[in-house]
């Protein structure tokens, strides 16, 4: 009898045995559910986190099991998924165990913009898109050139990525957020690993300061206690995902970044 499973190994090198036509999909991340409907598996995605709001449709009407943290785990059950796809920073550890006691789990591990590149195509083989995926790894690959080192232009350019507000929380090293950053030319001034907290001031004082627009909602309202913190410093207020979403939303970014850019240096007369 021929198998209607197949091992893979996932962006953590785990072995997960799955469906060769998976069916029953559920996305615990939002940049990945978004690709999952880039990939034009709109039949196939049954479950989704409240996290989950691109496209709107799908968030409209898809199930929600929770959050990317904390799971429902009755409606999981209820879904029955024939797979289950997380990411290893933004889902907790104890529940994708839990969860692959149970079902097949393929997990991402994205640090890099090459990581994101390797997880579309890894993503588009695993649920048959394979064409779909190499398209859209070759347009990301293209449009992300023309803003390679961008910020170069900048007569100014150490920037501290803020993520979180009381406490304050930094976009450091070995993170997605900070290779984009070193992509477009920027220097990180956050040399701790990960999301560190900030004890200001911060020793070497940035020319920018990027309040992201998520996981925390910065608005144009909290640029005035950064500027009393950095009165040297232009606090601006940045689209997160653009930063942060690896997946289709990496097609958008670079038109994003050029007119961030441009905006930036139009600024620099101030100085």
């Amino acid at each position: 009898m021929k198998s209607t499973t197949h091992i893979v190994i996932d962006q953590m090198g785990r072995c997960v045995e799955v469906p060769l036509s998976p069916r029953r999909i559920i996305s615990l991340v939002p940049s990945q559910t978004e690709l999952l409907a880039h990939l034009g598996l709109e039949q196939e995605v049954v479950g989704i986190t409240k996290f989950c709001v691109h496209p709107e449709r799908w968030y409209r009407s898809k199930p929600k099991v929770g959050g990317t943290k904390q799971l429902r785990m009755e409606v999981v059950e209820r879904l029955n998924p024939d797979l289950i796809v997380g990411n290893k920073e933004e889902n907790e550890k104890s529940m994708i165990e839990a969860l692959s006691q149970r079902y097949p789990v393929w997990m991402s591990d994205i640090r890099s913009i090459n990581d994101a590149l390797d997880m579309i195509g890894r993503l588009g083989c695993l649920v048959n898109k394979q064409e779909e995926a190499e398209s859209l790894q070759k347009a990301i690959t293209g449009r992300w050139q023309t803003v390679r080192n961008m910020a170069a232009a900048l007569p100014f350019r150490k920037v501290l990525y803020l993520i979180w507000r009381k406490p304050y929380m930094a976009a450091g090293k070995s993170t997605f957020i900070d290779e984009v950053l070193r992509f477009l030319g920027f220097e990180n001034i956050c040399t701790q690993e990960r999301y560190p907290l900030v004890e200001f001031p911060v020793h070497t004082a940035p020319a920018w300061v990027f309040l992201s627009s998520e996981p925390y909602p910065f608005k144009e309202k909290h640029i005035e206690e950064i500027q009393q913190l950095y009165p040297k410093a232009k606090a601006l207020v940045v689209d997160g995902e653009m930063f942060s979403w690896y997946g289709s939303r990496m097609l958008q970014a670079p038109a994003y970044f050029e007119c961030l850019l441009e905006r930036m240096l139009a600024s620099c007369t101030s100085y």
